[in-house]
């Protein structure tokens, strides 16, 4: 469990530097009471403590990052969520032609 925590604090700083917000911005704009929001993201960062999913979600929106993100198993995977979306959707249309070719599961 505490890797895991670990992983999640990674990634939600990663996004939260590539938005360009402090941690007390993030936790206030997430909802997060304003004389606790800096402490709650930086032990969410270092993996002392996980945001339930609700908070977990209201950090997801205001980093506009899919909260899949954050409880992917594996760091590729991560990446790969982050960067479809971020992605236009030109580009989103293109990776689904990519994969079309693959079976799968799943029809969308």
């Amino acid at each position: 469990m505490e890797k895991e925590n670990e992983q999640w604090g990674k990634r939600l700083k990663q996004a939260r530097m590539a938005a360009g917000l402090s941690q007390k911005s993030l936790g206030i704009e997430a909802g997060i009471d304003q004389f606790v929001a800096s402490t709650r993201i930086n032990r969410y960062e270092l993996g002392v403590h996980k945001p339930d999913l609700l908070t977990a979600r209201n950090l997801a929106n205001v980093l506009r990052v899919p909260v899949a993100f954050f409880y992917a198993d594996e760091d590729e995977i991560a990446d790969l969520i982050y960067r479809y979306s971020k992605a236009d959707p030109s580009v989103r249309r293109q990776i689904h032609a990519l994969l079309d070719n693959i079976n799968g599961p799943l029809s969308v």
